[in-house]
């Protein structure tokens, strides 16, 4: 404990004042996922809370925040519906069952991601391209701009004819329209110009506050966070602490049905949110030129996930907009993380009345400005300097970020990448061909032998109408996958049936072991012996068998 006070002094004020600023941020975007996934707005406040002060205090990575996210979020939308119907379809109907079916899910969720914490998964963020990274943060800059101008709507109930009550979004206009942009524009003017002259203050913070100062003495009316929540079927931002939800072991059948039922959806938002949360942690390490612990991160996620679930709280993940937010307000530490929660909680319990009169626009100020810091402005004047494999996987991963969403934008981006990477290395395998003074035909393999590169590789050779005597000569090149095994056991029956001698040489030790153990044809034909000065810096006999004898067949 005391090492950990000694970490968050350092940066206290600015860590206290940067997590003030995203709690107010915070809210309206958490209240708008809760709408999109049909739930009441206080379950996902209560998982922000939760999940926001596990990963601030046990997360891999400082500074980054976590909460609701409506990545997460959309993948509920359906296992609700579905829920609600399974519950009405029991002996004994259930009122709400989605919501019973969806903590059970949140609580699967965490589970996995804890999982993928201990099994060391994180580690495969680094996997991550960088031009997959920068497409990630153009088309979620996209997606969070594109947000916020849906919040310059105004939410209206029409009953249609089956009696279903339906939400209708008309877009403002006329002086209405024109008093939200001035508030904006105002919102952004403070956070542009105020660090210009004192960096003490907190821009955003100060400019929400400006500006609803502004409204509330001047009496103008504007769309606040209240009336938003009002609008959108909420009841406003009154609620209690969160206590353990009892109700769900009392309604929740635990059975084999429910466990496939919550699986999948569980299993797609746990992948969902740890690519979301390491893709931020990985903007964080970035932007503050330090490095955080994936692993770390994983479990810590994992285990807000599970809480959350068993208080009645949605799930979550790292959140990039508010993650930039808090970096650029100077948050840098835990406690900018723990403040957010626990600043969100207070508003909550007992500043409920005074958070519904911050005005929208001032919180839609704070996120454009937001965006402006997040895109990769940058991207633009590499886009012909780079080249066009990652200028296309930038372009394509920003486009399905914006149509679709993060997971699928990143597997997508990995996946181009990994092709585009196979097919360039498949092009490299080179052969250069020599007689020896005996008439030994001699090819030198350079380039990695995978399965991209296997049809290049038998084209470099003549079975028919080489010499008696043929060595391959692996000095720059390395055996990678069973592909390659294959692909030089069935060159070397060729070979032989031809009545020819062939010998391989010059492979390293780890390539003898996996041919060794595919087929004892290669106990003849390999050469054992080490003539080459490059081969005695990469070998390694101790680690070895040191007698053929060793290998069983």
């Amino acid at each position: 404990m005391t090492e950990f006070i000694r970490k968050i002094i350092p940066n206290a004020k600015d860590d206290v004042l940067a997590g003030i600023t995203v709690s107010l941020a915070m809210i309206p975007e958490v209240v708008a996922f809760a709408f999109v996934a049909q739930i009441d707005p206080l379950v996902a406040l209560s998982g922000a809370f939760i999940i926001g002060l596990i990963t601030a205090v046990f997360g891999g990575r400082p500074g980054l925040i976590s909460g609701a996210a409506g990545a997460v979020a959309v993948i509920f939308v359906s296992m609700i519906s579905e829920g609600h119907t399974k519950g009405m379809l029991f002996d004994t109907p259930i009122d709400n069952m989605g919501y019973f079916y969806l903590l059970a899910c949140v609580i699967l969720m965490g589970v996995i991601q804890i999982l993928a914490g201990v099994l060391k998964l994180g580690r495969f963020v680094r996997l991550i391209p960088h031009s997959v990274m920068m497409g990630f943060v153009n088309g979620l800059a996209i997606v969070i701009f594109w947000a916020q101008v849906k919040m310059f709507t105004h939410k209206s109930v029409k009953v249609s004819e089956n009696g279903v009550n339906e939400y209708v979004s008309t877009y403002m206009f006329g002086k209405e329209l024109y008093i939200m942009l001035g508030f904006v524009a105002l919102t952004m003017a403070i956070i542009w110009l105020l660090p210009k002259i004192t960096k003490k203050l907190p821009a955003s913070l100060t400019a929400i506050l400006v500006t609803t100062f502004i409204v509330i003495f001047s009496g103008i009316e504007v769309t606040t966070v209240g009336s938003y929540i009002i609008e959108g079927g909420g009841t406003g931002l009154k609620g209690e602490f969160p206590t353990p939800n009892l109700e769900l072991w009392q309604n929740l059948p635990f059975n084999l049905d429910t466990l496939t039922f919550i699986l999948p959806f569980a299993f797609l938002a746990a992948s969902v949110g740890l690519i979301e949360s390491l893709m931020t942690m990985n903007l964080v390490d970035e932007l503050t030129e330090t490095r955080g612990n994936g692993n770390r991160e994983c479990v810590a996620q994992g285990a807000g996930n599970i809480v959350s679930g068993l208080f009645g709280g949605t799930g979550g993940c790292g959140m990039i907009g508010q993650t930039v937010i808090n970096i650029n307000a100077g948050g840098r530490g835990r406690l900018s993380g723990i403040m957010m929660a626990l600043t969100l909680l207070t508003f909550i319990l007992f500043t409920d009345k005074l958070i519904e009169q911050v005005p929208i626009a001032a919180l839609i100020g704070v996120m454009f400005m937001m965006v402006i810091e997040t895109f990769a402005w940058s991207s633009f004047r590499i886009l012909k300097k780079i080249p066009k494999s990652d200028a296309f996987v930038l372009i394509i991963v920003s486009a399905v970020t914006v149509i679709f969403d993060l997971a699928i934008a990143v597997f997508v981006g990995v996946i181009v990448s990994a092709l585009v990477f196979a097919w360039e290395s498949a092009k490299k395998i080179r052969a250069r061909k020599r007689i020896k003074e005996d008439g030994t035909k001699v090819y030198e393999i350079w380039g990695p032998l995978f399965f991209g590169s296997i049809a290049a590789f038998n084209e470099k050779f003549d079975v028919k109408n080489d010499p008696e005597k043929v060595e391959i000569d692996f000095v720059e090149a390395r055996i990678s996958d069973h592909s390659a095994i294959e692909a030089i056991y069935a060159l070397v029956e060729k070979y032989q049936a031809e009545g020819k001698s062939i010998r391989l040489k010059h492979l390293s030790e780890d390539c003898k072991v996996l041919l060794y153990k595919a087929s004892p044809i290669f106990l003849d034909i390999i050469e054992e012996d080490i003539d080459d000065p490059r081969y005695h810096l990469a070998a390694n006999p101790e680690k070895f068998p040191k007698s053929l004898k060793e290998y069983k067949f």
